[in-house]
């Protein structure tokens, strides 16, 4: 017996005052209703109406029992609804994980933006350069930024993500401009760390710090940090654009070996379920299409 299809075969009895009424309105047979309210009262060991060929009659039991079970029934009803309004009203908590210096540069702006659109969404954002466990770790959407390997979530493209080598103006005229890659094997390199977990890609094979004889006179794993020095003159930096691009735009920085400009990545929305997707999530994902520009705005310094 569904107890909960009982119940409500019961209140609809007590509603149309006959087994036939409630049968019409239940869109059931008259015999099932009757067996629902017989089990119902089997499982409860007590009588909740009394029958008659004209009419039915609540017992005290079922007087008691019909104002405790319409509330109950009340309440799935809008515990349902409100679920209902979760998949088709963006609300709720939107847990986020995104990478440190892209969201530091440039997601404050979408995330504000985003919520006046969506105010009924409040938003935790967790900042962490690893590769978080979305499951496990009870996050509704991650951003990454790389290769992204085949696996068993869904992950949409949001923008492409451009790495340029650079360095200061100072830097290049007290140590020259190389020409090719073999020239940065003279050169201070600093090195962004998860770099390494490109492993294997052909656009990264010459990079300074993969060979024997390359010079690597700093490692991070942030990359604010290597802009900063390489803008102080420590060396060529090998970073995304969206880190990169102010300062290059400003004549801070310089970029070099232009021809030998690594494929692009990408940044991706990455996520667990396409089906049943709650409204936040596909709100939010849509909303990151296109926000920042192709090419984005971080791009645009000529």
């Amino acid at each position: 017996m569904d107890r909960i299809d009982a119940m409500r075969a019961f209140i609809t009895v007590v509603a149309e005052g006959s087994f036939t009424h409630a049968a019409e309105r239940l869109d059931m047979s008259p015999q099932l209703v009757s067996k629902y309210v017989s089990q119902l009262e089997q499982h409860l060991g007590v009588r909740l109406l009394n029958r008659t060929t004209r009419r039915i009659h609540l017992t005290e039991a079922g007087i008691r029992y019909q104002q405790r079970a319409q509330q109950v029934l009340s309440d799935i009803d809008d515990m349902e609804h409100q679920l209902g309004d979760l998949q088709t009203q963006a609300r709720g908590l939107l847990r986020i994980s995104a990478p440190v210096s892209f969201a530091t540069r440039h997601l404050a702006p979408l995330l504000k933006d985003f919520q006046c659109a969506h105010p009924g969404v409040s938003i935790d954002l967790q900042l962490n350069d690893r590769k978080v466990d979305i499951v496990e770790e009870g996050f509704d959407i991650a951003l990454r930024i790389g290769h992204l390997k085949s696996s068993s979530l869904i992950a949409k493209r949001i923008v492409p993500i451009r790495l340029v080598m650079c360095a200061s103006p100072e830097y290049l005229e007290q140590h020259g401009t190389p020409r090719r890659p073999d020239d940065l094997s003279t050169h201070r390199y600093l090195r962004y760390s998860y770099m390494e977990q490109e492993d294997g890609d052909s656009a990264y094979r010459w990079l300074p710090g993969r060979g024997q004889h390359s010079s690597v006179d700093l490692v991070s794993n942030n990359g604010d940090v290597l802009v900063e020095a390489a803008i102080a003159g420590a060396g060529i930096a090998l970073q995304p654009t969206f880190i990169s691009g102010a300062a290059i735009k400003a004549g801070k920085l310089q970029i070099v070996l232009p021809e030998h400009e690594p494929e692009p990545m990408s940044l991706y929305a990455v996520y667990a379920h396409r089906q049943l997707l709650a409204s936040k999530v596909r709100c939010f994902v849509d909303y990151l299409d296109g926000y920042f520009g192709d090419p984005p705005y971080w791009d645009q310094f000529g």
